[in-house]
């Protein structure tokens, strides 16, 4: 297995068995790929106040610590079969030492606990995770529970409307990964399109009846481009769904109804506007229960 296939874990610091850490093991695994596992320190937020000196002893404690519990862990997994290896690094920017280490080290996929930020704060700051959907470069993983540490239901959600402001390639590019990954972790994933063919000035009952021949050639055609997608892919009609709603709330119901171990999606389906307002991907990731697997429309299409 070569190093390009390797999975890279950012490791939670207080939580080493955590849902990323028992995902990211168990595609390691099932697909026999090296993981490599980094774990970021912060210094904590009265850390600056402090006698240049006592900085000193508490970085190295806090790293010895963390190099001790984690060399542990790095062994019980070698122990398994596992290729895994390990970095603990004092970090004062995580955005910045995360990116470096994808850029340097160009892993398969990128595995990270979901770092839930309250509202407030996200008014004002990024969050990480978000930052991480626009600028990662390789498969993102974002796991918010792994009841399942090997996915056992894998969703493709795509969007083929409107392909002349699409990303070109990008839904098949989705399709492609999750078939990889249902095959690595040996069974099935559902192909999702959740469409809204309502404009917002048409929600009354009389605008609806006025415009029902539109809408439902609309709802056609939009169908007939879902299953050539599918047909495209190979994907049989009992595991294809086509959903009239909002996107947002319709993968999140789907995921939550189905119990998704994997949502496949693209970070961005379109060019321009949804770079400045985020997508739908962003507005999903605190809501579904299980992870998102969020691919860059500029990456080549590879999992472990």
């Amino acid at each position: 297995m070569s190093q390009s296939q390797r999975i890279l874990l950012i490791g939670h610091g207080e939580q080493r068995q955590s849902a990323a850490f028992q995902r990211a093991t168990a595609l390691a695994m099932a697909g026999g790929a090296p993981l490599h596992i980094a774990v970021l320190i912060e210094p904590f937020v009265t850390y600056s106040l402090l006698a240049p000196d006592l900085q000193e002893r508490i970085r190295t404690s806090l790293l010895n610590e963390q190099q001790r519990g984690w060399s542990k862990e790095i062994q019980r997994l070698k122990e398994k079969g596992v290729q895994a290896t390990l970095s603990v690094l004092w970090c004062e920017d995580p955005r910045e030492e995360i990116v470096r280490h994808v850029e340097e080290m160009q892993p398969a996929m990128l595995v990270k606990d979901v770092q839930r930020e309250a509202l407030l704060k996200r008014a004002f700051v990024t969050p990480l995770d978000w930052y991480l959907l626009r600028e990662c470069r390789v498969p993102l993983h974002l796991v918010n529970d792994a009841r399942h540490p090997k996915p056992q239901l894998i969703v493709a959600a795509v969007d083929p409307a409107d392909p002349e402001a699409q990303y070109q390639g990008l839904n098949d590019q989705i399709i492609r990964t999750a078939a990889a990954l249902a095959i690595q972790c040996s069974t099935e994933f559902q192909l999702l399109y959740v469409y809204n063919d309502i404009p917002p000035y048409m929600t009354s009952g009389e605008a609806i009846a006025g415009w029902a021949d539109v809408i439902e050639e609309l709802r056609s055609t939009l169908h007939q481009s879902f299953v050539d997608l599918a047909k495209r892919h190979g994907v049989p009609p009992e595991r294809r769904h086509f959903v009239l709603g909002n996107p947002v709330m319709g993968i999140t119901d789907f995921a939550q109804r189905m119990q998704a171990d994997v949502m496949v999606m693209g970070r961005i389906h379109r060019r321009a506007m949804d770079k400045l307002i985020g997508s739908t991907t962003e507005a999903v990731l605190y809501r579904v229960p299980g992870s998102i697997l969020a691919i860059h429309p500029e990456q080549d299409d590879r999992v472990s």
